[in-house]
């Protein structure tokens, strides 16, 4: 999710009714990890709106405040007075499905093949553009890992129930694979990362592209990937009505995205990653949740199950950190931190060997 936008007050403020209220620091449930110090002032800043979950009767609501306030900034404002190159593609789609757009950018000062983040926004499968999260992608890893990047407009639920997004997201890796040369990227060094919903998507991106021997992704960056539709982990349970996307909220999404089909034991890997049994042959992998986060078991659970594979990955579990909390308070300690390790572990992978 992006908290900043999900959870700015519109009018008449939330579904109930009630006006959020700020300045109060949230109180942890009993037997509940407790925030980070400097999250909880952050998110008491929000408001009690930051804790309000998505439900079948708001959903409308609130997508429509999220895109109404959600950031697009223009191909103008992306290259920011020059600095990064970047287009707008329109490629064609999964057979019987509408193209897809794609938003590439890389340093305008590098040349070469460059290392490539394929990215998948997050916002619960619901809300989200490709176009908000390349400022922040851009300044963290362009220029400072000379990585360019492609954020995929992937199509939202209930709209479009699955497996529009994920097939929006293999259609386009299949095109970006196959105009490598023409974007100036290395198809050997391509990243498919995500955050939330799209951390999800790109876990289910690389099983995907594995299992229909599509691009051969080196790595998957997958920060509080939204995994598991079963929605029934001890930390789902543990901070239910506490984290910023709580298990209501998740139930809501889940059942956007899959319709008739949640709850049922009719659910792909393709849809919930958590649902493989066969994590073997895929790309390294870094994954982070926060200690009070709704996500964190699912989280951890698949890293224990890439390593079980025999797969490779880098697991961290943020203590006192919430779902979103580098979003709303990118400042804080903790946020930093986290932003540090995922640096570190691009710049190993995308490293030459013997460097």
């Amino acid at each position: 999710m992006d908290l900043v936008r999900a959870f700015s007050p519109g009018p008449g403020a939330a579904a109930g009714g009630t006006a959020p209220q700020s300045g109060r620091v949230p109180a942890t449930p009993a037997g509940a990890p407790p925030l980070d110090p400097e999250l909880a002032l952050a998110l008491a800043a929000l408001g009690d709106a930051a804790r309000q979950p998505f439900t079948p009767a708001n959903l409308a609501s609130r997508q429509a405040r999220d895109a109404a306030a959600r950031p697009r900034p223009t191909l103008r404002d992306l290259r920011a007075d020059g600095r990064f190159e970047v287009t707008e593609l329109r490629v064609p789609g999964a057979a019987g499905a509408p193209d897809v757009t794609l938003v590439s950018a890389r340093p305008a000062d590098r040349t070469g093949p460059l290392p490539l983040l394929y990215y998948l926004h997050g916002g619960g499968m619901l809300m989200g553009n490709a176009w908000s999260v390349l400022p922040r992608l851009l300044r963290d890893w362009g220029h400072p890992l000379g990585m360019a990047v492609v954020s995929v407009e992937y199509r939202l639920a209930p709209g479009t129930r699955y497996p529009g997004a994920v097939e929006d997201g293999y259609a386009g890796l299949v095109w970006t694979a196959g105009h490598a040369a023409e974007l100036g990227v290395d198809p050997e060094r391509v990243v498919l990362g995500g955050k939330s919903a799209g951390g999800g998507l790109a876990a289910a991106l690389a099983l995907l592209t594995r299992d229909r021997g599509g691009p051969a992704p080196l790595g998957q960056l997958l920060l509080s990937p939204m995994l598991d539709d079963r929605n029934d982990t001890f930390s789902s349970h543990q901070m239910a009505g506490y984290d910023t996307w709580d298990r209501t909220s998740n139930a809501t999404a889940w059942q956007a995205l899959l319709g008739d089909r949640y709850g049922t034991g009719d659910v792909p890997p393709y849809a919930a990653p958590a649902r493989a049994t066969d994590l073997s042959a895929l790309p390294q992998a870094y994954l982070e949740v926060g200690s009070a986060e709704t996500f964190r078991d699912e989280g951890v659970a698949y890293a224990n199950a890439l390593w079980r594979a025999g797969g490779q990955a880098e697991l961290h579990v943020w203590p006192g950190a919430c779902h979103g909390f580098d979003t709303f308070a990118p400042e804080a300690a903790l946020s930093r931190h986290a932003l540090e390790a995922r640096t570190r572990w691009l710049r190993r992978l995308l490293a030459p060997p013997g460097r």
